[in-house]
């Protein structure tokens, strides 16, 4: 059988002022090739589908059309997840109408999806976090344990535990209950969640910038190891590289998301995973690149005309610059600048340090004329650097009102 691993979509995400939709669609155009084209059995999507509670017409349709074309229709399985990004109602909402379609929308951890019947395939046991699929043509049933995000107080009332216990074990214990009662050696057992995951010991995972943090603390931390033993693939959403933080024989995968959606990311290749299962067996991956979507570069340059250069070289980037000079970027120096790119966020002018210590403020000869004054005045409070030609007009059209 084979699986198709993605997540983080963030549909209707930003950068700054730049929508990103327009990539979105690229992207997803290719997911749904490399799904077609090696004839993957099921789709699974872990989580952050939108990107905020309240996603825009575009993306809500861009979601829709994605998920019917993934589907073939109704005749390959599509199983989505609401993240920390998604209203789980809003993810619930169509799942009647959806899963007419082959698709099953999951917005809730404790959510139980009624046993239903299509051409291709159909849903033959369920229970709260749990569903199991069989597909035409495959002799064994694939079972799901199933955990869209919410929060740490949320997730213990879901389960009906002990609030006070440790949200890791709040988890282990309820994943390793559904899986004694489920999932035996004559089926692929699989664990889908959108949850900030770790490996004991490892090093602590960070979370891209401008993402929602999960990550409060250590409190909730979820560690790999709670992952009951039957389960042979974890399908995770939440951080955006592509990494697995199990084994080689019972792979953690965070799948990536599809497009680099911060600075953070400038330079990740993004992926998506398709595994390869049977029952009793140890699974096996790979991780198939994506090319569409803008590249983003974080750089810095310390020259005007360098910068331009550069720019005009990557005309197609999102760019993040850090512009260093001895002088505050002039305002015509800054016009230059984003009329060369059309993909500049954010433009980041850093003068250079001087020496510059409090003895200088001796040397300041006050009976100079107001225009030295101000020059000296503003280099003591500006670590010795000079005020550039636009400042010091400005000055002069103060002094000068009627000039």
């Amino acid at each position: 059988m084979k699986i198709l691993h993605t997540a983080d979509w963030h549909l209707g995400k930003r950068l700054d002022r730049f929508s990103r939709l327009e990539e979105q669609v690229l992207v997803l155009n290719e997911i749904i090739e490399i799904a077609d084209e090696h004839k993957v059995d099921l789709v699974l999507v872990a989580g952050d589908l939108f990107d905020n509670f309240n996603p825009g017409v575009e993306a809500i349709e861009l979601f829709y059309k994605t998920l019917k074309r993934l589907s073939l229709n109704g005749k390959r399985p599509v199983i989505a997840i609401s993240g920390n990004h998604d209203a789980p109602n809003l993810i619930d909402a169509p799942n009647p109408l959806a899963r007419e379609c082959g698709i099953i929308l999951i917005g809730h951890p404790n959510a139980e999806i009624h046993p239903f019947e299509l051409e291709n395939f159909k849903i033959t046991n369920s229970a709260q976090g749990f569903l199991e699929l069989k597909l035409n043509g495959f002799d064994f049933p694939i079972r799901i344990l199933h955990t869209p995000y919410a929060n740490e107080v949320r997730l213990k009332e879901y389960f009906g535990e002990n609030k006070e216990q440790a949200l890791n074990q709040v988890l282990a214990e309820n994943w390793a209950r559904i899986a004694d009662e489920f999932c035996d050696e004559k089926g692929v057992n699989l664990l889908m969640a959108h949850l900030y995951m770790n490996k004991k010991g490892a090093a602590i995972l960070e979370e891209p910038d401008g993402e929602k943090p999960i990550k409060i603390g250590n409190a909730d931390l979820i560690f790999s190891e709670t992952i009951p033993p039957q389960i042979q693939y974890t399908a995770l959403g939440h951080l955006h590289g592509f990494q697995n933080i199990g084994t080689p024989e019972k792979p953690v995968v965070y799948s990536s998301s599809p497009l680099c959606y911060s600075f953070s990311e400038a330079g990740q290749t993004k992926y998506i995973s398709i595994i390869e299962a049977q029952p009793n067996q140890a699974v096996s991956f790979q991780k198939i690149p994506l090319k569409n979507g803008k590249p983003l570069f974080r750089k810095t340059f310390d020259s005007v005309e360098n910068t331009i250069d550069w720019l005009t070289e990557n005309a197609n980037a999102l760019v993040e610059l850090t512009l260093e000079s001895e002088t505050f970027l002039k305002a015509e120096e800054r016009k230059q600048i984003y009329q060369s790119h059309r993909g500049i966020v954010h433009l980041i002018p850093k003068v250079k340090s001087q020496e510059f210590t409090e003895n200088n403020l001796h040397q300041i000869n006050l009976d100079q004329d107001i225009q030295s004054l101000f020059q000296d005045y503003f280099k003591s409070k500006n670590n010795g650097q000079q005020a550039n030609e636009d400042l010091l007009n400005l000055f002069n059209e103060i002094l000068n009102p009627n000039s």
